[in-house]
Protein backbone atom coordinates (compact mmCIF):
# COMPACT_ATOMS: atom_id res chain seq x y z
CA UNK A 1 0.00 0.00 0.00
CA UNK A 2 2.81 2.42 0.96
CA UNK A 3 4.66 1.63 -2.28
CA UNK A 4 1.53 2.37 -4.33
CA UNK A 5 1.10 5.73 -2.57
CA UNK A 6 4.77 6.62 -3.02
CA UNK A 7 4.70 5.66 -6.70
CA UNK A 8 1.57 7.76 -7.28
CA UNK A 9 3.12 10.80 -5.57
CA UNK A 10 6.45 10.33 -7.35
CA UNK A 11 4.61 10.14 -10.67
CA UNK A 12 3.02 13.53 -10.03
CA UNK A 13 6.03 15.34 -8.54
CA UNK A 14 8.15 14.30 -11.53
CA UNK A 15 5.93 16.37 -13.86
CA UNK A 16 6.08 20.15 -14.49
CA UNK A 17 2.53 20.40 -13.16
CA UNK A 18 3.82 20.09 -9.62
CA UNK A 19 5.37 23.57 -9.93
CA UNK A 20 2.07 24.99 -11.18
CA UNK A 21 0.31 23.45 -8.16
CA UNK A 22 3.02 24.74 -5.82
CA UNK A 23 2.76 28.29 -7.15
CA UNK A 24 -1.05 28.22 -6.87
CA UNK A 25 -1.05 26.87 -3.30
CA UNK A 26 1.67 29.27 -2.09
CA UNK A 27 -0.15 32.21 -3.69
CA UNK A 28 -3.54 31.23 -2.27
CA UNK A 29 -2.06 30.79 1.21
CA UNK A 30 -0.99 34.44 1.13
CA UNK A 31 -4.58 35.69 1.42
CA UNK A 32 -6.58 32.52 2.27
CA UNK A 33 -4.72 30.99 5.25
CA UNK A 34 -6.59 27.67 5.44
CA UNK A 35 -4.44 26.40 2.57
CA UNK A 36 -1.35 24.64 4.08
CA UNK A 37 1.44 25.73 1.74
CA UNK A 38 4.21 24.67 4.15
CA UNK A 39 3.00 21.08 3.94
CA UNK A 40 3.44 21.00 0.17
CA UNK A 41 6.83 22.73 0.21
CA UNK A 42 8.15 20.37 2.91
CA UNK A 43 6.78 17.34 1.04
CA UNK A 44 8.43 18.37 -2.23
CA UNK A 45 11.70 18.97 -0.38
CA UNK A 46 11.53 15.37 0.86
CA UNK A 47 11.01 13.99 -2.64
CA UNK A 48 13.80 16.17 -4.02
CA UNK A 49 16.19 14.49 -1.57
CA UNK A 50 14.77 11.03 -2.25
CA UNK A 51 15.40 11.46 -6.00
CA UNK A 52 19.11 11.90 -5.60
CA UNK A 53 19.80 15.40 -4.35
CA UNK A 54 19.00 19.06 -4.98
CA UNK A 55 19.12 18.62 -8.78
CA UNK A 56 16.73 15.68 -8.70
CA UNK A 57 13.13 15.67 -9.86
CA UNK A 58 11.54 17.73 -8.38
CA UNK A 59 14.42 20.17 -8.32
CA UNK A 60 15.09 21.69 -4.88
CA UNK A 61 16.12 25.08 -6.28
CA UNK A 62 13.01 25.28 -8.47
CA UNK A 63 10.85 24.36 -5.46
CA UNK A 64 12.36 27.26 -3.50
CA UNK A 65 12.04 29.73 -6.40
CA UNK A 66 8.43 28.81 -7.26
CA UNK A 67 7.30 28.70 -3.60
CA UNK A 68 8.90 32.11 -2.95
CA UNK A 69 7.32 33.63 -6.07
CA UNK A 70 3.90 32.22 -5.16
CA UNK A 71 4.17 33.51 -1.59
CA UNK A 72 5.32 36.94 -2.79
CA UNK A 73 2.38 37.16 -5.20
CA UNK A 74 -0.17 36.02 -2.60
CA UNK A 75 1.16 38.46 -0.01
CA UNK A 76 0.75 41.33 -2.46
CA UNK A 77 -2.83 40.30 -3.18
CA UNK A 78 -3.45 40.35 0.58
CA UNK A 79 -1.76 43.77 0.82
CA UNK A 80 -4.05 45.21 -1.85
CA UNK A 81 -7.12 43.66 -0.22
CA UNK A 82 -6.09 45.38 3.02
CA UNK A 83 -5.48 48.63 1.19
CA UNK A 84 -8.95 48.59 -0.35
CA UNK A 85 -11.04 46.86 2.31
CA UNK A 86 -8.94 46.58 5.49
CA UNK A 87 -11.13 48.83 7.63
CA UNK A 88 -14.30 46.96 6.64
CA UNK A 89 -12.71 43.55 7.24
CA UNK A 90 -11.50 44.60 10.70
CA UNK A 91 -14.93 45.93 11.68
CA UNK A 92 -16.44 42.50 11.00
CA UNK A 93 -14.06 40.65 13.32
CA UNK A 94 -15.57 39.29 16.53
CA UNK A 95 -14.64 41.46 19.52
CA UNK A 96 -11.98 39.77 21.67
CA UNK A 97 -11.47 36.93 19.18
CA UNK A 98 -8.07 35.43 18.50
CA UNK A 99 -8.15 36.86 14.96
CA UNK A 100 -8.86 40.37 16.23
CA UNK A 101 -6.04 40.11 18.79
CA UNK A 102 -3.69 38.98 16.01
CA UNK A 103 -4.59 42.02 13.91
CA UNK A 104 -4.16 44.35 16.90
CA UNK A 105 -0.78 42.86 17.78
CA UNK A 106 0.44 43.10 14.19
CA UNK A 107 -0.70 46.73 14.01
CA UNK A 108 1.26 47.60 17.16
CA UNK A 109 4.34 45.74 15.93
CA UNK A 110 4.21 47.50 12.57
CA UNK A 111 4.30 50.86 14.36
CA UNK A 112 7.33 49.82 16.41
CA UNK A 113 9.35 47.63 14.04
CA UNK A 114 8.03 48.33 10.56
CA UNK A 115 8.67 45.82 7.81
CA UNK A 116 10.68 43.42 9.98
CA UNK A 117 7.28 42.21 11.23
CA UNK A 118 6.52 40.94 7.72
CA UNK A 119 9.54 38.65 7.84
CA UNK A 120 8.63 37.28 11.28
CA UNK A 121 4.91 36.90 10.46
CA UNK A 122 5.65 34.88 7.28
CA UNK A 123 6.56 31.95 9.56
CA UNK A 124 3.27 32.09 11.48
CA UNK A 125 0.28 30.50 9.67
CA UNK A 126 -2.56 33.02 9.85
CA UNK A 127 -0.19 35.66 11.20
CA UNK A 128 1.20 36.29 7.73
CA UNK A 129 -2.26 37.15 6.40
CA UNK A 130 -2.95 39.42 9.37
CA UNK A 131 0.39 41.15 8.76
CA UNK A 132 -0.10 41.73 5.04
CA UNK A 133 -3.73 42.84 5.38
CA UNK A 134 -2.85 45.20 8.24
CA UNK A 135 0.14 46.55 6.32
CA UNK A 136 -2.12 47.39 3.40
CA UNK A 137 -4.86 48.83 5.63
CA UNK A 138 -2.37 51.15 7.35
CA UNK A 139 -1.13 52.37 3.92
CA UNK A 140 2.41 51.13 4.57
CA UNK A 141 4.46 52.22 1.49
CA UNK A 142 4.38 49.56 -1.24
CA UNK A 143 8.09 49.84 -2.09
CA UNK A 144 9.06 49.02 1.50
CA UNK A 145 6.44 46.29 1.73
CA UNK A 146 7.77 44.63 -1.45
CA UNK A 147 11.35 44.84 -0.21
CA UNK A 148 10.66 43.18 3.13
CA UNK A 149 8.19 40.71 1.65
CA UNK A 150 10.75 39.51 -0.88
CA UNK A 151 13.11 38.66 1.99
CA UNK A 152 10.27 37.02 3.92
CA UNK A 153 9.04 34.90 0.99
CA UNK A 154 12.51 33.70 -0.03
CA UNK A 155 13.68 32.88 3.50
CA UNK A 156 10.40 31.04 4.20
CA UNK A 157 10.76 28.98 1.00
CA UNK A 158 14.37 28.08 1.83
CA UNK A 159 13.39 27.12 5.39
CA UNK A 160 10.38 24.98 4.39
CA UNK A 161 12.08 23.20 1.49
CA UNK A 162 15.25 22.77 3.58
CA UNK A 163 13.36 21.12 6.43
CA UNK A 164 11.81 18.68 3.94
CA UNK A 165 15.16 18.04 2.29
CA UNK A 166 16.75 17.18 5.64
CA UNK A 167 13.94 14.72 6.37
CA UNK A 168 14.21 13.22 2.87
CA UNK A 169 17.99 12.81 3.11
CA UNK A 170 17.67 10.98 6.43
CA UNK A 171 14.97 8.64 5.11
CA UNK A 172 15.76 8.15 1.42
CA UNK A 173 14.29 4.63 1.41
CA UNK A 174 11.02 5.75 2.98
CA UNK A 175 9.87 9.12 1.61
CA UNK A 176 6.57 9.01 3.54
CA UNK A 177 8.49 8.74 6.81
CA UNK A 178 10.68 11.60 5.58
CA UNK A 179 7.57 13.70 5.00
CA UNK A 180 6.34 12.91 8.53
CA UNK A 181 9.73 13.80 10.04
CA UNK A 182 10.00 17.00 7.96
CA UNK A 183 6.54 18.17 8.97
CA UNK A 184 7.30 17.23 12.58
CA UNK A 185 10.47 19.34 12.53
CA UNK A 186 8.61 22.30 11.04
CA UNK A 187 5.81 21.98 13.61
CA UNK A 188 8.28 21.66 16.50
CA UNK A 189 10.16 24.78 15.43
CA UNK A 190 6.88 26.69 15.02
CA UNK A 191 5.68 25.60 18.49
CA UNK A 192 9.01 26.55 20.10
CA UNK A 193 8.95 29.93 18.37
CA UNK A 194 5.40 30.60 19.54
CA UNK A 195 6.26 29.44 23.08
CA UNK A 196 9.24 31.81 23.29
CA UNK A 197 7.12 34.64 21.90
CA UNK A 198 4.40 34.11 24.52
CA UNK A 199 6.98 33.84 27.31
CA UNK A 200 8.66 37.09 26.22
CA UNK A 201 5.29 38.85 26.03
CA UNK A 202 4.40 37.72 29.57
CA UNK A 203 7.75 38.86 30.94
CA UNK A 204 7.35 42.20 29.21
CA UNK A 205 3.91 42.68 30.75
CA UNK A 206 5.28 41.75 34.20
CA UNK A 207 8.10 44.26 33.89
CA UNK A 208 5.64 46.98 32.91
CA UNK A 209 3.37 46.02 35.79
CA UNK A 210 6.15 46.17 38.37
CA UNK A 211 7.93 49.26 37.02
CA UNK A 212 7.99 52.12 39.54
CA UNK A 213 5.63 54.98 38.79
CA UNK A 214 7.21 58.21 37.58
CA UNK A 215 7.22 61.15 40.03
Amino acid sequence: MDNAIIEAIEGFVATPWVYVALFAVAKLDGFFPVVPSETLVVTLGVFAAADGGPNGNPNLFLIIAVAALGAFTGDHISYYIGRKSGTRIYSRLKQGSRTQRAYDQVGEMLKKRGGVVLIIARYIPGGRTAATLTTGATKYPLKYFSRYDAIAALSWAVYSAGIGYIGGTAFEDNPLLGVAVGLGLALTIAVLHEGFRILRARRSRKRKGTAPAAD
